[in-house]
């Protein structure tokens, strides 16, 4: 008899080994569509496919919250966060189908068990932090999934269902889209420590026109509706033999991608995009124009879009000192190849009412511009007395960009 209970035991034992064999078989079959690197999540269909992860425990009152961090948009950026059922099927992004609720980064919609969304919040890019959590005061049968971006909460749904019952998943389906999956993010950063974060950034900044900062974004705040609606950022600080270059990242676009990256004199105008007025320059990320002390433009490299990133130095001789002072006049500032014609009708007979014809140092610098860590182009200009100070403008609805003011060194 005894054998024959161990004998069952046996056969109870390997049937729950098959059976748990068969799960992690299910769970692997999750990532047929997508390749999971450590915490990188890439999509690996052709675009005619759907690629889904769904992790393997679901959310729970000491686990309730998950981000992913978008490294890259690929064709279309078709890449969604959210909830769904244990064997969720993979051939669906999250929220397409009952008992699912998803936040879709393409189109700023929320999907909750259908495929038509409704709006819910801001498209998503490149650098952009995505989460999905549970209301720590969900009741039985019913709770609340909240999303956030960039550490902010966008919105919130009541799902009649339990936590433990859905789980963590990231949808993709375009080629190139990568994300950084982080399950055990936590929500809910003290409001204090967050101000403070933000002074500190704030502090970086001698103005700030129309436009809002929060850490290192600039978010574009103003009408955007006619050329004297620029929004303008300047450094407090002029780049100097230490911190000669400083970049930004373009994580929204806008409407019309008016965003301008380049040097100015100190208190330049503030409704003037850099490289408009005298004692500017600057690379404009919509027409891949430099403006060089005229609402004139000169071609001078590629067009930018969201995800590019641009960056701006400058090339100190090597016996340089900015407050050594010198005397030349054998130099013009506004000295530039002229086009043909005016290609943006928007910047035509717009002369500078506010043009004081201030004094500009004799010294020669060359000044540089990158787009995406390569070169796009140099150009040898005239400091103004005092330096020249990091400059960003935008001009249309929507813009953001993520600055860096110290990329470099030395």
């Amino acid at each position: 008899m005894d054998d024959i209970n161990l004998h069952n035991r046996f056969l109870n034992c390997r049937r729950q080994f098959r059976a748990r064999m068969l799960r992690a078989a299910r769970y692997r079959e999750r990532l047929k569509k997508m390749i999971r690197d450590g915490d990188v999540l890439r999509y690996d269909g052709n675009s005619d496919e759907v690629g889904c992860f769904v992790a393997s425990r679901p959310l729970s009152r000491r686990n309730r919250y998950f981000e992913v961090t978008i490294m890259d948009t690929g064709v279309r950026g078709m890449i969604a966060i959210g909830l769904v059922p244990q064997f969720y099927k993979l051939d669906h992004q999250p929220g397409w189908l009952p008992q699912s609720v998803a936040f879709h980064a393409d189109d700023g919609k929320l999907y909750n068990g259908n495929t038509v969304g409704q709006q819910f919040g801001p498209k998503c890019c490149r650098g952009d932090k995505i989460g999905c959590g549970m209301s720590l005061d969900s009741d039985d049968g019913q709770f609340t999934v909240f999303f956030t971006k960039n550490g902010k909460e966008v919105g919130s749904v009541e799902i009649p269902a339990s936590p433990d019952t859905l789980h963590p998943a990231v949808g993709m389906h375009s080629l190139g889209e990568e994300v950084l999956l982080d399950l055990n993010a936590e929500w809910g950063v003290d409001e204090d420590d967050v101000q403070m974060i933000v002074d500190s950034h704030e502090e970086d900044w001698s103005r700030l026109h129309d436009i809002k900062v929060t850490g290192m974004l600039l978010e574009y705040m103003g009408k955007g509706k006619s050329i004297v609606d620029v929004g303008l950022a300047q450094a407090r600080q002029p780049l100097n033999t230490r911190f000669h270059y400083y970049e930004l990242e373009i994580t929204d676009a806008g409407e019309k991608c008016y965003i301008a990256l380049g040097l100015a004199h100190r208190d330049y105008p503030k409704n003037r995009h850099p490289g408009w007025s005298r004692g500017s320059i600057a690379y404009h990320a919509d027409d891949g124009k430099l403006f060089q002390g005229s609402g004139v433009g000169d071609q001078f490299g590629p067009r930018c879009f969201e995800g590019d990133i641009m960056g701006c130095g400058i090339m100190f001789p090597r016996d340089f000192n900015l407050e050594a002072g010198e005397d030349g006049n054998d130099w013009d500032f506004d000295e530039c190849l002229k086009p043909n014609k005016v290609e943006n009708d928007s910047y035509a007979n717009n002369e500078d009412e506010e043009d004081r014809g201030e004094d500009l140092d004799g010294r020669k610098v060359t000044v540089f511009f990158t787009r995406n860590g390569k070169v796009v182009g140099r150009r040898e200009v005239g400091l103004p007395i005092g330096g020249f100070y990091p400059t960003i403008g935008m001009m249309s609805t929507g813009e953001k960009v993520r600055v860096d003011l110290h990329p470099l060194s030395g």
